[in-house]
């Protein structure tokens, strides 16, 4: 399934024409990207000539959106002459005197794979990429190898070793750990972010050059973290479907200051083949159908929530009903996604349907208020681990992390424990206007949707909390954000107008019926005391109704002859 407008293809095949891509030989430049069509059965030989006398390696690179392709130094290639994927690049070591390199790049398995290359350079001083490699095929392997799930995303890659002078011998993987040996080197993973809702294969192209150089990747990436030699060459992210993310690693030499790049590698945490939840349609219908009605029940709070009292509890039983049963039911059971979602409505109705009982029969003001505190103080918390703050290390520790959690959220409810009418409104405006958020979420990409689903995902995965969170935050994110903002602050003053000469809470409904029944069996001036019960009015009603169908009798004399 092809993901490129017209116009994009338009403009690559153009670029591939000027340059030459098509004929099966490719001339690069060093520190220049070419576009370049590939097919499964003619190799492009790819070649760059007049290297500098200087230049110890040469790291050789294709990218391509979603089709793999095969990279390796001969025509016929072998497992540990070559790489296969969608972002593969080749470590040449350069021989005294030699000016040339070749390689030779083809598809896979697809007709054609538009790509991109580039060739680059680095010097006897800089560190090489993969350079103690002991775990993948090739013998210096540059490449990052990324595995993704619905929850997290994992790269890892080999480690690297000190640069050396052309025709010398490579410096030892494991001679020492001192500042003299590789055990010195640094190693920065960048995460680079492609612009939201856009899968073209235009935007990769372009923007995977931004994160192929040392200098570019350092000015437009987001440095996540520094690794040293005694860590352990494997990183975890939150997984984004839809959502296209770069990834790469500098190595930093800190004695000579010098630094080399991992070849980037991309990906979107979903398939372009699929027929069903695909990239182009993340949410699945029972997803869309679920939020959309759960937005109309929170939009409704967001304005009404106070004044229709019975309405706003129940909305906010449906939620702490809904999320601990889904936590539940995923973590005991292994029901498909649709039946765990019905499943999961059925079980917030009847958790917000008791949350209504239970303040009919028993009124209870602090109990219900701090249910709809709690939920409001679990969404800011939420929010608060959304910041970069949830990425510090302290919080990988789950321990660390759900005791600050939990009293992130009690400080809401423990603050306006004074004011319920005050918590009750702001609970329902901001929680209100959030579920339209996931609503959008469900329909557009929007990075507001992962303030709790990050923490739904850390409830149902015990090793998510090794996953860093960021996401992106764009134009789209801001322009619903402000939407978030406008309802929340709309829903929380329309209804601080509106209940300002009111009374705080209705009065207790079950009391106020046993005092109204009391009053009508006791006060004999009461015309409502003479009002038959409630048995004996259906019977005479039914009397009533049999009558009306009731034929009438003949007329004829009804009093008694007189003598």
């Amino acid at each position: 399934m092809w993901v490129f407008h017209r116009p994009t293809l338009l403009l690559l095949l153009m670029g591939v024409l000027r340059h030459g891509g098509a004929s099966g030989l490719l001339e690069l430049s060093l520190g220049k990207f070419r576009n370049v069509l590939l097919n499964q059965t003619n190799p492009v030989e790819a070649v760059i000539r007049n290297i500098a006398s200087n230049v110890t390696v040469v790291i050789f690179q294709v990218h391509a959106q979603q089709s793999d392709v095969v990279i390796s130094f001969d025509k016929t290639p072998s497992v540990n002459s070559s790489g296969v994927g969608v972002d593969r690049g080749l470590v040449s070591i350069l021989r005294p005197e030699q000016t040339v390199c070749t390689w030779y790049v083809r598809a896979l398995d697809a007709a054609q794979v538009l790509s991109t290359a580039i060739s680059i350079p680095y010097m006897e001083k800089d560190p090489i990429p993969g350079g103690c490699n002991l775990e993948f095929d090739l013998e210096v392997d540059p490449n990052i190898y990324l595995d993704y799930t619905l929850v997290d995303i994992h790269i890892k890659f080999a480690p690297a070793n000190l640069g050396y002078t052309r025709g010398a011998n490579a410096p030892s993987c494991d001679s020492g750990t001192g500042q003299g040996s590789r055990w010195r080197l640094r190693y920065d993973v960048y995460q680079y972010f492609l612009p939201e809702n856009d899968l073209s294969e235009m935007a990769l192209v372009s923007h995977i050059r931004r994160m192929s150089g040392v200098q570019s990747i350092r000015a437009n990436g987001i440095k996540m973290l520094t690794l040293t030699a005694d860590d352990k060459t494997n990183v975890y992210f939150s997984s984004l479907p839809g959502q296209g993310v770069i990834y790469n690693v500098i190595v930093w030499d800190p004695l000579w200051n010098t630094s080399a790049a991992y070849i980037p590698v991309h990906t979107y945490a979903c398939s372009f083949a699929d027929l069903v939840d695909n990239c182009s349609s993340i949410s699945k219908v029972s997803t869309k159908v679920f939020f959309t009605a759960f937005a109309v029940l929170g939009l409704f709070t967001c304005f009404f929530g106070h004044r229709f009292w019975k309405t706003d509890l129940f909305f906010m039983g449906f939620i702490v009903a809904a999320f601990i049963f889904f936590v539940f039911i995923t973590r005991v059971t292994g029901l498909s996604y649709d039946v765990r979602l019905i499943l999961t409505a059925v079980a917030g109705i009847i958790g917000g349907l008791l949350l209504v009982v239970s303040w009919w029969r028993f009124g209870s003001v602090l109990l219900s208020m701090f249910v709809i505190g709690l939920v409001l103080g679990f969404l800011f918390s939420s929010t608060i681990f959304f910041t970069p703050l949830g990425d510090y290390k302290v919080f990988r520790d789950d321990v660390v992390f759900w005791v600050t959690f939990t009293c992130v959220a009690l400080m809401i409810p423990v603050l306006f424990v004074g004011c319920p009418r005050i918590l009750n409104i702001l609970a329902s405006g901001i929680v209100g206007s959030y579920t339209v958020i996931l609503a959008i979420a469900c329909y557009v990409y929007t990075s507001l949707a992962y303030i709790t689903l990050d923490l739904l995902r850390r409830v149902l995965n015990n090793y998510f909390s090794r996953a860093y969170t960021n996401v992106p935050f764009q134009r789209n994110d801001f322009i619903i954000l402000s939407v978030w903002a406008m309802l929340a602050l709309s829903g929380v003053t329309v209804q601080l107008r509106r209940e300002r000469s009111e009374v705080p809470f209705p009065p207790h409904p079950y009391l106020t019926w046993k005092r109204e029944r009391e009053r009508r069996s006791t006060n004999v001036l009461d015309p409502s005391h003479h009002i038959p019960p409630l048995r004996e009015r259906i019977h005479n009603k039914l009397l009533h109704i049999k009558e009306f169908f009731q034929k009438d009798q003949p007329a004829g004399e009804r009093t008694p002859l007189l003598l």
